[in-house]
């Protein structure tokens, strides 16, 4: 397991027999999760101590009798604080990773989980036994036997209809031409007044929308527009300073302390379990 320092040690890896499958076994002293998203539906199971997550503007804490799962795009923090750590294992799927596996179980529309936290032991056990498994990589029937019964409960239980709770249309129409410029100009040093007149709004009024739309302000979702084109860039095998700097960010150690503050690695732990 790869270390950031004496305290904090995670492992990233991506499993090359689940397409858009990635998964993280984390082992943190002291550690916290700046605001971020993650473009991927998560489900995280806590092996010992614990943390308080911020999501959805309430604070839940994470301990071993604890499930969560955080639709795609969902804001969210985390803070150890000063206590026992936390070591946890979380599953990543994207988005049309988890569109394959709702086929699979015959569900026609991907569930939205209208709360974050459940109390549900039997499937907090199985999801340990699925990412162990799935860590161990030798018997992949079983690994895939535990993936389809284990999310298809997970669905079954704690799914909600399908798809995201909608936005007012207006804002959702600004929102996303904001986005949309995001997207284009992410590389840019794009300020806060280019985003505010794209909306036709004041700075003021621009942060208000996405806070009340995405749930983030616009510096923040900017930041994960970069972190997420960092990581295609990083699959691809560029280097780490060049990926920085194509990305969008200052330098190299404001990329590096942005990615780590986000998902807990760093860009040169991701690359490796790229890359392995």
């Amino acid at each position: 397991m790869p270390r950031g320092d004496r305290r904090n040690a995670s492992r990233y890896w991506c499993d090359p027999h689940l397409r858009g499958l990635s998964l993280l076994h984390a082992d943190f002293t002291d550690h916290e999760y700046r605001p971020h998203s993650h473009e991927a539906f998560v489900v995280a199971v806590t092996e010992r101590g614990g943390a308080m997550i911020k999501t959805r503007g309430r604070v839940e804490a994470a301990h071993p009798a604890a499930l969560f799962a955080f639709n795609p795009v969902e804001p969210q923090s985390a803070s150890t604080g000063r206590g026992s750590g936390w070591r946890y294992r979380a599953f990543y799927l994207t988005r049309s990773a988890i569109a394959n596996l709702a086929r699979g179980l015959g569900v026609e529309r991907v569930p939205h989980f209208s709360g974050n936290v459940f109390d549900d032991a039997d499937l907090i056990e199985d999801f340990l036994s699925l990412h162990r498994t799935l860590d161990d990589g030798h018997d992949l029937l079983q690994a895939n036997q535990l993936m389809v019964d284990t999310f298809g409960r997970l669905f079954a239980r704690h799914g909600r209809g399908g798809g995201r709770i909608d936005t007012a249309p207006e804002d959702r129409a600004i929102c996303l031409r904001v986005i949309d410029l995001m997207r284009a100009r992410y590389a840019e040093p794009l300020r806060l007044e280019d985003l505010a007149a794209a909306a036709g709004m004041t700075i003021f009024q621009l942060i208000g929308l996405f806070k009340r739309t995405v749930g983030l302000t616009p510096h923040l979702y900017l930041t994960q527009v970069r972190l997420n084109r960092a990581c295609h860039h990083l699959r691809r095998g560029m280097p780490i300073a060049e990926v920085a700097t194509a990305s969008g960010f200052y330098d190299q150690s404001a990329f590096t302390n942005h990615f780590r503050r986000s998902y807990g690695i760093t860009p040169l732990q991701f690359a490796a379990a790229v890359r392995d």
